[in-house]
């Protein structure tokens, strides 16, 4: 198992590469909740993973950087991995999923790395590069299932007992397992008081039903816009880690991911990829035991895609009662749509459309659908809409 001299060492090395990034109160994201914020999407890259990457590199022969080193990622270990390689003069290929958001590969080849995009997910570059390792001699970079790579991610687990010492809790994103192995055994290690909790996304559970089980498993798909976390089967070393310093693994669903991104961005100024936001989903969603805690919720990135962000904002909306659409059922006579309107109007929602709808088969010939759609304060201004709509004589489908 990993040793804090080896975790001590990594920080060492890495304290003029990585910044001690800050841990902030987010007194908004939670009423019952003291919730801080690890913020590694402010690191350099972008996440936690240039300091797993950098140490590994740092600790290879000059015989073995000269041969060349491989990765495989679907995004932040790649920038990493490319980052640190070119800092130490050594040349990176990096396999990464085609599915990639398009910010992370262009970033990756421009920290100077060369990409070679696979099909599929990360499993799949992942047997990729291990093909081109067989090719071409250079050493493999493993995401997480590696020592030096664990060591590196488990300087974050430093920080924070660094910076707060009196945390109940902290809560870290998984997906193959490495950040949360490094994080966790270096404060079960100093401070075994404290609960480590891990989060997955629904989607990818693959740690959390390995955990059930007791023995690892491999999904057959993953499928999640935290592709970060998007991780068929869980390392080896990670595995054992994990079942040895987390206390408890949860899941969260897309909708709650996006809405955790929602309020980092609104209500922090933050902005945090979807891997980088299950740790906040969990706290904002009531997921674990957490009521009345100090909690550090590590946001591992914020490298997301600004084409899956509009989408995520949207989303996100929805989820928190900030965006609604409501179906009414009318008479189709004049007049209608205006007192409707009235009534919107005065419980202070604001109608962003209105589609008309007369083509229902099984509605009266003289009947039409109203839809109509607006921003809302949350789900008690729904309600309340609803409420004086039904009260007024209408009818809510």
């Amino acid at each position: 198992m990993l040793t804090l001299d080896k975790v001590y060492h990594a920080a060492f090395v890495l304290r003029e590469v990585a910044r001690k990034t800050d841990l902030i109160y987010a007194p908004n994201l939670s009423s019952d909740t003291d919730i801080y914020l690890k913020t590694e999407n402010l690191q350099v890259t972008g996440s936690f993973k240039l300091r797993g990457a950098y140490y590994k590199i740092s600790q290879l022969t000059e015989e073995q950087k000269a041969a060349g080193i491989i990765a495989c990622s679907a995004g932040n270990h790649a920038q990493g991995v490319a980052l640190a390689a070119t800092r130490q003069g050594v040349k990176s290929v990096v396999c990464m999923p085609a599915s990639a958001p398009i910010s992370k590969i262009e970033s990756t080849k421009r920290l100077g790395a060369q990409v070679v995009l696979t099909p599929g997910a990360y499993d799949d570059a992942y047997a990729k590069a291990l093909e081109l390792q067989k090719e071409t001699g250079a050493t493999l970079i493993h995401p997480f299932d590696d020592e030096s790579v664990i060591a590196g991610q488990g300087t974050v687990g430093l920080e924070i007992l660094d910076q707060m010492p009196d945390v109940d809790a902290v809560i870290v994103p998984i997906g193959g397992g490495g950040f949360i192995s490094g994080v966790a055994s270096v404060i079960k290690q100093l401070r075994p008081s404290i609960k480590v909790y891990g989060v997955q996304a629904a989607n990818a559970p693959s740690m959390y039903e390995s955990r059930k089980r007791g023995e690892q498993i491999t999904l057959e798909k993953v499928y999640t816009f935290a592709d970060g976390i998007a991780v068929k089967h869980p390392g080896d070393i990670t595995f054992q880690m994990v079942q040895k310093y987390v206390d408890d693994i949860v899941t969260v669903s897309e909708d709650e991911i996006a809405a955790a991104i929602l309020a980092m961005l609104e209500k922090q100024k933050l902005i945090a990829e979807g891997a980088g936001a299950v740790a906040v989903a969990a706290a904002m969603f009531g997921k674990l035991p957490i009521k009345g805690k100090k909690v550090a919720c590590v946001v591992s990135g914020g490298n997301i895609d600004v084409n899956i962000l509009s989408r995520v904002i949207t989303r996100g909306l929805v989820t928190s009662g900030r965006n609604t659409t409501l179906s009414i059922a009318l008479n189709d006579i004049p007049g209608q749509l205006l007192r409707i309107n009235q009534i919107i109007a005065e419980t202070g929602a604001n109608i962003t459309a209105v589609r008309h709808d007369r083509s229902e088969p099984n509605m009266a010939i003289s009947s039409c659908f109203v839809r109509v759609s607006m921003e809302t304060r949350d789900f008690e201004h729904i309600e309340l809409i609803k409420q004086k709509l039904t009260e007024a004589g209408y009818q809510l489908i």
